[in-house]
């Protein structure tokens, strides 16, 4: 039979503080940059079409998949914020 005891060890990892940076921080400063770099592109290539017309591109799915990544970007980079103290 296994019997779990808390001693000084267990106590030392409680009171360890993590002054890491959170790894979900740098997910969200990528997903903001590439978010800014595919709704930006849509709106070059909107102003700038190419020779080929593309097919339903009235729906601007890039803008709105950049968008979505910005935003999705944002949320990450204020919840995981390094954090002083």
């Amino acid at each position: 039979m296994f019997v779990y005891r808390m001693g000084k060890e267990s106590d030392a990892l409680t009171e360890a503080k993590d002054t890491g940076i959170s790894i979900w921080f740098f997910i969200g400063s990528q997903l903001l940059i590439y978010g800014l770099l595919i709704a930006g592109a849509d709106l070059y290539y909107h102003g700038h079409p190419g020779t080929h017309e593309v097919v339903l591109k009235e729906l601007r799915a890039g803008l709105w998949w950049g968008l979505f990544l910005f935003v999705l970007g944002v949320f990450y980079c204020w919840k995981f914020r390094p954090r002083r103290g």
